[in-house]
């Protein structure tokens, strides 16, 4: 016996679907035979307005604005068409009226939801319909026997038309402020991340270069040395590739559970730390604290260590100096960073005073907490930098 072949599988989404395509059959059903049920409803209605009447041509009125977003010219035709036999059946001013009441609804919300140039068509020929009923019902020309009937179209089509293209035009505004928005976010989060790697990587290949090249040097004659250098190698690769590590494991955005978890961001408490890696660098590092020192907000606690970072690499790498000195003041409104050293005067990256990457990615970390940051030579020489972070009325 052949093997029985299972049949196919259904996709989930097939009966809601054909449920949807059902409904919009039906709805093009009913706004095709809406101009002759309104025809017939105005008939009945010379005798009495009753329920029976009504209901039929109000819920096909209903079906019929349902389908005006999606086609709203062939639509529209069918409702100024209807309209207007219904006012052939009935010519008296309620009916009037109510033609204008409701095709001037019509234009509005195409006005709202479609380009101008559709909502313009739908306005024209709305404007020629109504105006062609106007000649009907009154015998002659709007503009010379039933002016005043002339001018109320006029200004209702237009007041509809407005009303509605502001409402696009609104729309559209805030989409384009939602879209530019989320520009500069993306913008802020690229320069944040930059800043990020710039900080991490720029300190750590600084510490790895030196003691690379003190290694090299030494390896024959001070063994020992050159061992306490790949050492510190190693240490500062570990820490790199760390933060690192924990940097793409944050723009992954991996499901909970799915990695390790990623280590803290680093922060003030992490100075000791920075100042041992630096010491192996050659570089003593004198760190002095100033008040009474408490918990910090994180974005302020990250920003205030990479600053630290920054200006100690630069020492390291610019200064010339095997000293420099790092003070962290814990003020009741903000918090204050310093860091000096005694040599040579570096700018950061060899250019003019205040320029490079690392004081410009110190700029832009510090303003974006509405702080300040000052950095240049000292007139006593060396070089100082110093950041003011305000801090928030909850963390004091």
């Amino acid at each position: 016996m052949s093997p029985t072949t299972p049949p196919p599988a259904r996709s989930p989404e097939s009966p809601a679907r054909a449920r949807a395509g059902a409904r919009t059959v039906l709805a093009w059903c009913g706004a095709i035979a809406y101009p002759a049920v309104l025809y017939l409803t105005m008939q009945e209605a010379k005798n009495g307005v009753g329920i029976l009447e009504t209901v039929p041509a109000a819920a096909l009125t209903v079906v019929v604005a349902t389908l005006l977003p999606r086609r709203p010219l062939p639509v529209l035709a069918l409702l100024l068409t209807g309209w207007t036999v219904a006012l052939t059946a009935m010519p008296n001013p309620e009916v009037g009226y109510l033609e204008m009441l409701v095709t001037d609804l019509a234009v509005g919300l195409i006005a709202a939801v479609h380009p101008r140039r559709s909502s313009i068509i739908a306005a024209v020929l709305t404007l020629a319909a109504q105006l062609g009923a106007a000649t009907l019902f009154t015998g002659a020309w709007p503009w010379e026997a039933g002016r005043p009937a002339a001018v109320l179209v006029l200004v209702a089509i237009a007041a509809a038309w407005t009303a509605g293209n502001s409402i696009r035009e609104r729309r559209k505004h805030a989409e384009e402020l939602a879209s530019r928005a989320a520009s500069q976010a993306v913008t802020a989060e690229r320069l944040r991340i930059a800043r990020e790697l710039h900080d991490m990587v720029a300190h750590s290949i600084g510490i790895i270069a030196i003691q690379a090249g003190v290694g090299s040097r030494v390896i024959d004659t001070q063994p020992a040395e050159a061992r306490a250098a790949l050492s510190a190698i190693e240490a500062t690769s570990r820490d790199t590739l760390s933060g690192l590590r924990r940097m793409l494991g944050a723009l992954r955005r991996a499901e909970p559970g799915s990695a390790a978890p990623l280590d803290p961001a680093p922060g003030l408490a992490d100075l000791d730390r920075l100042a041992a890696a630096t010491m192996d660098a050659g570089v003593r590092v004198d760190l002095r604290w100033h008040g009474e020192r408490r918990p910090l907000p994180p974005d302020i606690d990250l920003s205030a260590f990479r600053v630290v970072q920054e200006a100690v690499t630069n020492v390291v790498r610019h200064a010339g100096t095997r000293h420099c000195q790092v003070s962290i003041g814990f003020q009741d409104q903000e918090l204050s960073v310093e860091v000096v050293d005694d040599g040579r005067g570096h700018t950061g990256h060899g250019g003019g005073p205040g320029t490079g990457y690392g004081l410009v990615g110190m700029r832009e970390r510090i303003g974006l907490l509405n702080g300040r940051l000052a950095a240049g030579p000292r007139p006593e020489g060396g070089f100082r930098v110093e950041a003011r972070l305000p801090v928030p009325v909850e963390a004091r």
